[in-house]
């Protein structure tokens, strides 16, 4: 199928590893360029030269986003460079295990600056440059925001927002005819899970429990998967959907686990 994806200009925060990586990848295997965004130097050099021969004018941006004038300056060197922003896909974030019971308000309130508001900061910045390409925006979330997790109200609050932003950005954006999706992954086996579920006391047993929580095929979610999903939703060929939350995540979320 051709996604009527050549040449087109999407900027991927978050990129410089897993899920983000997986994104900017399958992108540029899809003849689109890929704008790689992260604060990762080492990483961004690494996954810039992994696509390289598939994408040879990408480039990467080193960037903290929790800075909205460092987003704009972003969106200003991907519009000097290439004269045009056609998919936005906010992805950087991380859960930071901020609580109820043992963080503070300020730390919720970095939590929120980390995972939320340099969605809206991108977004806005780059909006001028999607209204004159009727381009589109896809936002990853995360099933916390459904299902809760325990221990994580910033990230589970930074994700809940996630998914109010996708639907009032779809409605606001009708008139200039951008679409904005979510896409929603669950348990996705990237190189940091796997680092965090290795320090985990009892690693092999607690990954068996996660497993076997998975409805369908017992198995973790691919980063090809959730890259796959979102390059889609982005493309040209999906471009009568807009406002939806889409879940990659084996059932996961609306199936019973117990099963």
């Amino acid at each position: 199928m051709n996604l009527k994806l050549n040449g087109k200009i999407a900027i991927i925060t978050g990129a410089t590893s897993g899920i983000g990586e997986g994104i900017a990848l399958t992108f540029a295997q899809e003849g689109a360029i890929p704008i790689i965004v992260g604060r990762d130097t080492v990483r961004g050099t690494e996954v810039l030269e992994k696509i390289k021969d598939l994408s040879p004018m990408s480039i990467f941006i080193a960037a903290e986003l929790i800075d909205p004038e460092i987003c704009k300056t972003v969106v200003d060197k991907v519009v000097n460079t290439f004269g045009s922003i056609d998919i936005l896909v906010n992805n950087a974030g991380g859960n930071d295990s901020i609580s109820l019971k043992d963080g503070s308000p300020e730390q919720f309130i970095d939590s929120l600056k980390a995972n939320l508001v340099h969605y809206f900061s991108m977004a806005h910045f780059a909006l001028p440059h999607l209204i004159q390409s009727k381009g589109n925006i896809v936002n990853i979330g995360s099933k916390v925001a459904n299902l809760g997790q325990g221990g994580t109200s910033g990230y589970a609050a930074a994700k809940g927002g996630i998914q109010g932003l996708t639907r009032e950005w779809a409605f606001d954006l009708l008139e200039h005819g951008i679409r904005v999706n979510e896409v929603i992954p669950a348990e996705v086996w990237t190189s940091s899970y796997e680092k965090w579920i290795n320090r985990s006391p009892g690693a092999a047993k607690k990954l068996k429990e996660v497993v076997d929580k998975i409805p369908l095929g017992k198995r973790f979610t691919t980063v090809e998967e959730i890259a796959n999903t979102v390059v889609f939703v982005a493309s040209e060929v999906s471009a009568h959907t807009t406002g939806q939350h889409l879940f990659v995540d084996g059932g996961y979320t609306h199936l019973d686990r117990n099963a």
